[in-house]
């Protein structure tokens, strides 16, 4: 597997904070969402390259194992264990290894060969005594298919891999093309080895309503001339339900207005959301009669 640097992909210092990758993470999001660059055939992959790496540095237990083992942080509990099982002191079969400035590993065994453990975990059979080694289940990837209005709120879904169900919880605020792991859910391991991992991509249909953009939600809401000139009321639909927004007389078309708190829930932090940005799309009367022609003309007269 090719070193991936995430810290690169999100543009940011390793040692960045919380914050600064949540940041960066939601600026990128919105620059290369795919909705928004519909003739970039590679925007898709973008998108999946800054949520992987999202997943990961925005998740403390995962960018430590990141940090020490790059690419290979998906074994970081593997090696831990087998660093458990010989020992800290005297290393691995009389050798020494350390994590290489690219991202890998590089270590020899005592007699010039790679020590077990890494064999295991890379697939040589050799083991030690002769022995076979134990080998690790193969990693499954799975494509579930959500509506938005299903991503914005936290429920079980029963997925069937390989012809076998497994039941989730789907958190509320998965992005589209966000992959998450489910943990010995792959194929078995051989030989005592440890069970595969399973990776769900989540695939969101496009809502006819609503627009995603990170947290935040875009609606368009019809506006009649005249409420737009006189002011009044506007009725605009949200995820929670239908609210009434007060309207300023004089607005133009194409004016926004933010409401807080109205947009998606934000990825595992629970009590938080994005905002709904609503644009008034003010509509031009048609199929006027006279009488309001002429009433029309009287009040152009006037300026």
């Amino acid at each position: 597997m090719a070193y991936i640097d995430y810290y690169k992909i999100l543009g940011v210092d390793k040692k960045a904070s919380q914050e600064d990758i949540k940041k960066a993470f939601k600026k990128l999001a919105r620059k290369h969402h795919p909705d928004l660059n519909p003739n970039d055939p590679n925007a898709q992959q973008r998108f999946q390259e800054i949520n992987e790496a999202n997943e990961v540095l925005s998740d403390p237990e995962k960018r430590k194992k990141y940090d020490q083992y790059g690419e290979n942080w998906k074994h970081a509990d593997e090696f831990e264990a087998q660093k458990q099982r010989y020992g800290q002191q005297g290393g691995f079969g009389g050798g020494s290894y350390q994590w290489s400035s690219e991202g890998g590993f590089s270590g020899m065994g005592g007699d010039g060969e790679f020590s077990d453990f890494f064999e295991s975990l890379f697939g040589s059979r050799r083991g030690r005594g002769g022995g076979n080694a134990g080998f690790r289940g193969q990693d499954y990837n799975a494509e579930l298919h959500l509506r938005l209005r299903d991503a914005a709120k936290t429920h079980k879904q029963v997925l069937s891999v390989n012809g076998k169900n497994i039941r989730i919880t789907v958190p509320a605020g998965v992005a589209n093309g966000q992959i998450i792991r489910l943990k010995g859910q792959g194929g078995p391991g051989v030989n005592g080895g440890p069970d595969g991992d399973l990776y769900i991509t989540f695939v969101i249909a496009e809502d006819s309503v609503f627009k995603r953009l990170g947290d935040d939600l875009y609606v368009t809401a019809p506006l009649n001339l005249y409420t737009a000139v006189l002011g009044g009321e506007q009725t605009v639909e949200t995820l929670d339900g239908k609210v009434k927004l007060k309207v300023k007389p004089g607005t133009q078309n194409n004016a926004k207005v933010r409401l807080r708190g109205k947009g998606f829930p934000v990825y595992k932090q629970d009590g938080k959301y994005g905002d709904l940005i609503v644009t008034y799309s003010v509509e031009v009367p048609t199929n006027l009669t006279e009488k309001q022609k002429e009433l029309f003309k009287e009040i152009q007269g006037l300026n």
